[in-house]
């Protein structure tokens, strides 16, 4: 038992650690930031490729970033700007995109998560998706104007966490039920997903309560859970017939590694392929740290499907 609790302790320091580092670098501003709807949050950043991939130059790979948090709205899209930048630095044109989150108080209740709060504590339903679905159907155009550099036709979506099951469900898109308002009726034009400690598999995710039942709360609870698990969950959403890569930490406490084996597995039972790199003595935040070792294996797994 002293052993178990030491072990413990340890995978507590250095997760802590890892989130410290992650978050302390300051937050990089982006070259341009345009507007896909009429909310505040309906906005995404452009940063433009520092240095060209190839002696030739040309137009770079579109990198497009979606942040985590789980869905709640405390964490924005700023987090993850150092990452953003640290792509930009490697050669790529780089969207970083802002969604609605849930969690925010109601003016004049308790601050979020106190016994005053209104409205769910993790994403919006359907709002959280609206975004995701308009923000990329929206990009295309966006970069045309915003972010001459990239070429759109060498598109890789990536995210971290929460965000990483939004880059999932936006490679999912062409299955969706029918009667879903965000479906398409071809795959998205995208060259690959990276996904990085996603929440890929929301019934895994449920059983391990991850992020606090964080994927209950984005489909609005547990009355309707079942609902509208099949819109939303990607382990339900396959093959999408996109390359796919998981990238994931074995040390990973706050989205396990079960969630993406899940995935992987699923994937499988459906007949497509989809990487899972594990990285050892990781945890959750050095994927987007670009101070860790493991952002740099990120950046490697997001090169090779972008070229």
């Amino acid at each position: 038992m002293p052993d178990d609790a030491a072990s413990r302790a340890a995978a507590e320091a250095r997760a802590a650690a890892e989130e410290e580092s992650a978050f302390s670098h300051a937050a990089v501003d982006p070259d341009a930031t345009a507007a896909y709807g009429d909310d505040p949050d309906q906005v995404i950043d452009f940063y433009a490729p520092r240095e060209a991939l190839s002696p030739g130059g040309g137009l770079a790979p579109l990198i497009v970033v979606l942040h985590g948090g789980a869905w709640r709205a405390p964490y924005d899209r700023r987090h993850v700007t150092p990452f953003a930048d640290f792509l930009a630095r490697r050669g790529f044109a780089v969207a970083n995109v802002e969604y609605r989150r849930g969690g925010a108080s109601v003016p004049g209740q308790g601050a979020a998560g106190g016994a005053g709060d209104v409205g769910p504590v993790a994403g919006r339903w359907p709002e959280t998706f609206d975004d995701v679905a308009a923000a990329m159907d929206a990009l295309p155009a966006l970069v045309r104007e915003f972010l001459p550099q990239a070429d759109p036709r060498r598109m890789v979506v990536t995210g971290h966490s929460a965000g990483g099951h939004l880059a999932l469900w936006a490679a999912a898109r062409h299955l969706l039920p029918d009667d879903a308002a965000w479906r398409t009726d071809r795959p998205a034009p995208f060259r690959g997903v990276v996904a990085l400690a996603p929440i890929a598999d929301f019934t895994v995710a449920e059983k391990l309560d991850v992020c606090g039942g964080a994927c209950r709360q984005l489909l609005g609870g547990e009355e309707v859970f079942t609902a509208r698990v099949p819109y939303a969950d990607p382990a339900l959403l396959l093959p999408t017939g996109i390359a796919t890569t998981l990238v994931q930490g074995r040390a990973d406490t706050v989205v396990p590694q079960a969630v993406a084996e899940a995935y992987a597995d699923a994937a499988a039972k459906a007949g497509e392929v989809v990487g899972l790199t594990l990285l050892e003595d990781v945890g959750h935040f050095p994927l987007i740290d670009p101070a860790a070792d493991a952002c740099a294996v990120v950046a490697e797994e997001i090169a090779q499907l972008a070229w």
